[in-house]
């Protein structure tokens, strides 16, 4: 689960972590009040949407007094912000933060994320600061600097003390550096986080290390955990598909293709989509109806994925190890007589009561075609997308 940047930098003040004065405002009338309030002659005016990439989409405003401040908070609120981050609709800008101009000598990158491959939590610091941090590591990989985390030793000094050195800091900034990312990182455990980032880190004229910006992702299988977390959860920028399936406890993953993949286990789902791919298919999605699916949650995840108005075929792929064959069925059939399906389904289940379940199909009377395995199913599939019919 993501946070907006104001959400994430009171969280950093109440870790230590120093950031500029600013505050969130709903409308322009607000937005120029919290101007007033913060005192200063030079504001910025921020978006607040999940996605990166917001200054060169025009979400980030750099004004100079009052009414500049209502103009700018007036002509992001209400709109859609489209970023290289966001889907090609954008996200919608429901309120702004409104923050005191920083006197800017340096930007340095900073965060805390999971090196999966080590299996240690990494963190990661470059002096090419502002910057799209993929295209610093894609162009200059020998800018990125990165330090892994011993689960057990915690961050050691030592460890903040060479990236500092790494990126150029001295003297009194490396204690301080050292205090920021060791702040970082008990606010990464605490919280159950799968990143925490500042982008950029500034140092000021007067050599201070500020967090111009804030980032954090909340694991969200953590969320049971953090009720304070999970209140700040802001659903208007989600994708809808994804949020309706996380009511029902789907796993669902939106994606650019025509073809609905509803599968048990998030193996046999790649798999699935990967031979959906291989045939010449492209999958709408990916949809893992988990272990102990029910015929209630069969039916809302077919309903979900044949909400996606560019679904022209559907693929249901079933091994009934732990869930049962007979329950996939009975919620399919009640989905599709509904719905009112009007594409193509292919059906290939194995495992528990699989000969019943297709049976049960059978006798269904629905425009159901089975499959013999999932090579059969996911040509089948990518045929009948093709055609448009049954």
């Amino acid at each position: 689960m993501n946070l907006h940047e104001y959400q994430a930098k009171d969280i950093f003040r109440s870790y230590g972590i120093d950031v500029p004065a600013g505050k969130v405002a709903a409308s322009a009338d607000e937005a120029a009040a919290a101007a007033r309030d913060l005192g200063s002659s030079v504001w910025v005016v921020k978006a607040q949407v999940h996605a990166g990439g917001r200054g060169k989409a025009g979400g980030v405003k750099l004004v100079r007094d009052l009414d500049a401040v209502r103009a700018a908070a007036g002509e992001l609120l209400g709109k859609r912000l489209v970023t290289p981050q966001t889907p090609a609709a954008g996200l919608p800008v429901e309120r702004v933060y409104v923050e005191v101009g920083s006197d800017i000598a340096r930007e340095i990158y900073v965060s805390l994320t999971l090196n999966r491959e080590r299996g240690r939590i990494a963190l990661i610091a470059s002096a090419a600061g502002g910057m799209e941090i993929e295209e610093v590591a894609h162009k200059t990989p020998e800018r990125i600097l990165t330090v892994n985390i011993h689960p057990a030793a915690g961050l050691q000094g030592y460890q903040a003390r060479e990236l500092a050195f790494g990126l150029g800091l001295k003297g009194p900034q490396v204690g301080e550096f050292r205090s920021l990312v060791t702040a970082l990182y008990r606010l990464y455990i605490e919280k159950d986080l799968s990143l925490v980032e500042i982008n950029p880190l500034i140092v000021t004229g007067a050599g201070a290390l500020v967090a111009l910006d804030a980032k954090i992702n909340v694991d969200a299988n953590a969320l049971f955990r953090h009720p304070e977390l999970a209140q700040l959860r802001d659903a208007s920028q989600e994708d809808p598909m994804e949020r309706r399936a996380s009511e029902h406890d789907l796993n669902y993953v939106s994606l650019d293709g025509n073809i609905a993949c509803m599968v048990n286990g998030a193996g046999l789902a790649m798999a699935t989509m990967d031979l959906i791919k291989l045939h010449g298919g492209e999958p709408a999605n990916f949809l893992d109806v988990g272990g102990g699916a029910t015929a209630e949650r069969v039916t809302a995840a077919f309903e979900l994925i044949l909400s996606n108005p560019k679904v022209r075929a559907v693929l249901v792929n079933i091994f009934g190890g732990i869930v049962r064959c007979d329950l996939i069925a009975e919620g399919v059939i009640t989905a599709v007589k509904k719905v009112g399906v009007r594409v193509p389904v292919v059906v290939r289940l194995e495992g528990t009561n699989a000969d019943k379940a297709r049976h049960m199909l059978a006798r269904s009377g629905l425009a159901i075609t089975p499959a013999e395995d999932l090579t059969d199913a996911a040509r089948k599939v990518v045929a009948s997308a093709r055609r448009g019919k049954a």
